[in-house]
């Protein structure tokens, strides 16, 4: 049993507990052993529901079913939650205005799905000898997506290559 878990029936250590029965009606303060008699009077379980109260509390109720339905509400929580991922999309300083604007509608979807997008100019040879042209791609992208995405990272140089950062906009959904 995982120390996560609640105690239940003969688990329980306090000498007494208040008790509340499968209706949510308290039946007041009692022994372990009077709360167990009723417990199996009803035929479900005594679970120890706030150890640390003075005393304990514990409901009786079916144990099987609260933990299924603490798996099912775990499982729920996490199917709501979403991941975002970093998607990147890589230009060259001669890739042409149609391949760009190709690139860009590619990354607009990214940041539609609630991705992040690093956009990457990569440099090869004597390009590097120009990254004037590479920051100029990223602003005209930037300023093209404005209405999607908002800069994370403005245009930095990481070796032979120039990147920039976008993150969704809050208010784009």
């Amino acid at each position: 049993m995982a120390d996560k878990d609640p105690r239940i029936n003969r688990r329980i250590r306090a000498p007494e507990v208040r008790v509340i029965d499968p209706e949510g009606e308290q039946l007041g303060v009692m022994t372990v052993e009077d709360a167990l008699e009723r417990a199996e009077r009803f035929g479900l379980d005594l679970v120890e529901v706030a150890p640390a109260a003075k005393p304990p509390v514990v409901r009786i109720m079916d144990y099987g079913k609260y933990k299924y339905q603490q798996k099912k509400r775990t499982a729920e929580a996490r199917k709501k939650s979403t991941r975002v991922e970093l998607k990147e999309v890589k230009l060259r300083p001669k890739t042409d205005d149609h391949d760009f604007q190709t690139k860009l509608r590619r990354a607009r979807g990214f940041l539609e799905e609630n991705n992040k997008v690093k956009i990457t100019v990569m440099f090869r040879g004597r390009e590097i000898t120009h990254p004037e042209i590479a920051r100029d791609m990223l602003d005209r992208a930037a300023e093209i997506l404005a209405d999607a995405a908002q800069i994370e990272q403005s245009a930095r140089m990481e070796g032979r290559n120039m990147t920039m950062f976008l993150a969704p906009k809050a208010s784009s959904k």
